[in-house]
C-alpha cells in the first residue's frame, strides 16, 4: 500500500509540471475563412498570430462532414460510428442518429489517470441526459450548452428548450453566446492558475454555426469596410472576426496568469462551411453536408511555445488524432487498439512512426436520405465518396486534383478501396447506435 502511495503521489508531482491544454473548437469554420488560410475579406488576427507561432496545417480533416460525430471522434479517439454516433444527436427523436456507447475511455478520462483537471466550456452536442451529459464523461467541470445548435445566440434555446448547464444545474446566463463562453473560459483559467496540476479545458464555441448573428458594432463595421460584400457574407465575416477577438482574449488571459509558455492550444473546426449561409471552403468544392475535401478538410493550428518550431504541415491527419497525441505527451499510451495516430513526431518534425493510413467518413442523416448512411474513404492520394446513400462512388486522384473535378476510372485502386471500406463497415456494424 506504501509502495502504491509513493508511486502515485510521485505520478502527482511529475505531472504538475505537464503542459496545460487549451483546445479550441468551433463549428462549421470553412477552410477559407481565416486570413492565415487565404481569405482576403476576413481579419482574423489572434488566428493568425497561433499559425504564425505554431504549426499549421494543409491536411487536416474532421471525422465526419457534420457536428456530433467529429466530436465524438475526438473524445474517442476512434471512428464515430465505432461509439455510436455515425450521425447527429437531436432533441428531436424523430431526426436523432446517434447515442455514445458507454464502455470507453474519453479523452478527458485518459488525461485525469495523468493528474489532469479536466472543463468543458461551450457547447457539447453528444446527448441531453445522463450518462451522456459532460459531468459523466470524464469532465470535471461543465458550464455550457447540452444541445445542438441555439435558435439564438441572445436567449440561447432550441425548440424552445434551455439546454444551458453549469454541471448538473440549468442556468440562464444574459449575453451572447461567444462572449459568455470566453468569459466562463477566462475564469477558469484564472481560478485554476496556481494549481498544481494541469488542466484540459475544452472550448467549444457554437459560432459561426447559424443562426448568424455578430454583435451589431461588428457588423456595422464590417459593412463600412467590405461594401461589395453580400449581406450574409457581411455578417459571416463580422460573425467570424468577433469569434477571432473571443480567442485572443482567451489567449492574453493565459498570457496574464503565466501559463502561454506552458499551454498546447489547439485550435480547429469540426466540419467545413456551410455554402448556403455564405463560408468560403476556398480552394476546395464542397461544403458542410458532403463529402468532398469543402466539407471535411478544416483549418487546424497547434502552438506549444518552446517545444513546437513553427511551421506548416501538409500531411494528412484527423480530429481523432489529437487524442493519442495529448494523452501521449503525459504519460506512456497503450493505444487501446485505436485507429487514430499519435502526429507528435510531426509537431516535432520528426518521422512517423507509420508509412500510410487509409481514412474513412461518415454520416448518417434522416431528410432525403432516409436514415441511411454514406461514406468516403482514402489513402492520402486517392479518394472515394458518395455524397448520398443513393448515388455511386466516385473516384479522385487528390495529388493530380486536389479540387476534386474531374473523376477517374481505376478498377484496381477503386477495388482496394471499396475492400477497406467495407471491412471499416462491418467492424462498426456491431456497434448500436440508438
Amino acid at each position: 500500500m506504501k509502495k502504491f502511495l509513493f508511486f502515485f503521489f510521485l505520478s502527482l508531482n511529475l505531472n504538475a509540471q505537464a503542459p496545460n491544454i487549451v483546445y479550441i473548437l468551433v463549428d462549421d469554420l470553412g477552410y477559407g475563412d481565416l486570413s492565415s488560410y487565404g481569405a482576403s475579406d476576413i481579419n482574423t488576427p489572434a488566428i493568425d498570430k497561433l499559425a504564425k507561432e505554431g504549426k499549421l496545417f494543409t491536411r487536416a480533416y474532421a471525422n465526419s462532414t457534420v457536428c456530433s460525430p467529429s466530436r465524438a471522434a475526438i473524445l474517442s479517439g476512434n471512428y464515430p460510428d465505432r461509439v455510436g454516433v455515425p450521425g447527429v444527436i437531436r432533441q428531436f427523436k424523430d431526426n436523432d442518429w446517434g447515442n455514445l456507447v458507454n464502455d470507453f475511455i474519453s479523452l478527458p478520462q485518459a488525461l485525469k489517470t495523468s493528474g489532469y483537471k479536466t472543463a468543458l466550456i461551450g457547447k457539447w452536442h453528444l446527448g441531453l441526459e445522463s450518462p451522456d451529459i459532460p459531468n459523466e464523461r470524464g469532465f470535471d467541470y461543465f458550464k455550457g450548452f447540452l444541445g445542438d445548435m441555439m435558435d439564438d445566440y441572445n436567449n440561447h434555446l432550441r425548440g424552445g428548450v434551455n439546454w444551458m448547464r453549469e454541471n448538473l444545474l440549468e442556468i440562464s446566463p444574459k449575453g451572447h453566446a461567444t462572449d459568455l463562453f470566453t468569459q466562463w473560459s477566462i475564469d477558469y483559467i484564472e481560478k485554476n492558475k496556481s494549481s498544481k496540476n494541469p488542466f484540459f479545458l475544452f472550448l467549444n464555441y457554437n459560432a459561426p454555426h447559424s443562426p448568424i448573428q455578430p454583435p451589431k458594432k461588428w457588423l456595422s463595421s464590417v459593412i463600412k469596410r467590405e461594401r461589395n460584400s453580400s449581406e450574409g457574407r457581411q455578417k459571416l465575416i463580422a460573425f467570424i472576426e468577433h469569434l477571432d477577438d473571443s480567442v485572443d482574449k482567451v489567449i492574453n488571459s493565459l498570457e496574464n496568469n503565466n501559463l502561454l509558455d506552458n499551454t498546447i492550444i489547439i485550435f480547429t473546426s469540426d466540419n467545413g462551411g456551410a455554402l448556403h449561409y455564405s463560408a468560403s471552403n476556398k480552394p476546395f468544392n464542397g461544403g458542410k453536408g458532403n463529402m468532398l475535401e469543402g466539407g471535411i478538410r478544416i483549418p487546424c493550428i497547434v502552438k506549444w511555445s518552446n517545444v513546437i518550431k513553427p511551421g506548416v504541415v501538409n500531411d494528412p491527419i484527423m480530429l481523432m488524432d489529437f487524442y493519442p497525441t495529448l494523452v501521449s505527451i503525459s504519460r506512456e499510451f497503450n493505444d487501446y487498439n485505436l485507429p487514430s495516430k499519435n502526429i507528435l513526431p510531426l509537431l516535432k518534425d520528426e518521422e512517423l512512426s507509420y508509412d500510410s493510413r487509409f481514412m474513412v467518413w461518415i454520416r448518417r442523416e434522416g431528410h432525403v436520405f432516409g436514415g441511411r448512411d454514406f461514406y468516403a474513404i482514402s489513402n492520402g492520394r486517392f479518394k472515394l465518396l458518395q455524397n448520398s446513400p443513393f448515388e455511386p462512388y466516385k473516384l479522385y486522384d487528390l495529388e493530380k486534383d486536389p479540387f476534386e473535378e474531374n473523376p477517374i476510372e481505376n478498377k484496381e485502386v477503386k477495388s482496394l478501396l471499396l475492400k477497406k471500406l467495407t471491412k471499416h463497415i462491418q467492424v462498426s456494424g456491431n456497434i448500436p447506435w440508438q
